[in-house]
């Protein structure tokens, strides 16, 4: 597994990698094939922000803490990301789709209402990500790992790009192309 400890706007000192590294190392026994996993340090107003990102088995876990020391919030997202993995461990059994091809998508995503001259808004950021192949059960499994309000992913079920998305009602809703 690749690991990588990187500071925003900080630096990270050999031991805060180590430690970090060895947190996240524990978290690959819940997985077959963990890839990778990216933690990322900050602090914002005196608190101790980490972001920790796996990818593994057709999945991709998310979880951030922020407390007053950062080994505390090492600590404290790896344990969330641990009660994650054993919730959703049983149901993501059997559901990876090997030999599927990945697709690749952009997605726009406009940040804090930013408008151009003419009022209109402007596209200030631009992700790109691998669309996996899966049924919607299990990308609504996957929007709660990441805790989006949406998620796009490859429909097995149509063969379209779908959208599922979370409703104000607690439902999900969900979006297919018309052909």
């Amino acid at each position: 597994m690749q690991i990588t400890v990187k500071g925003k706007n900080m630096p990270v000192t050999d031991s805060l990698q180590q430690y970090a590294e060895k947190k996240v190392e524990k978290l690959g026994k819940h997985f077959q094939n963990l890839k990778q996993a990216q933690v990322i340090t900050s602090m914002q107003r005196g608190m101790h922000i980490v972001e920790i990102s796996l990818e593994g088995d057709g999945i991709t876990l998310r979880g951030e803490e922020h407390s007053s020391d950062m080994y505390a919030s090492i600590d404290q997202v790896v344990d969330k990301l641990e009660s994650q993995a054993k919730r959703f461990k049983g149901k993501l059994a059997g559901r990876v789709h090997p030999g599927a091809p990945p697709k690749e998508h952009i997605a726009a995503q406009p940040d804090d209402g930013v408008v151009d001259e003419k009022g209109l808004p402007q596209i200030v950021r631009t992700k790109k990500f691998t669309l996996k192949p899966m049924p919607a059960e299990e990308a609504a499994m996957q929007m709660e790992l990441l805790n989006h309000d949406f998620f796009i992913f490859h429909n097995t079920d149509t063969d379209n790009v779908s959208v599922i998305y979370k409703r104000h009602d607690g439902d999900y809703g969900l979006i297919e192309p018309e052909q």
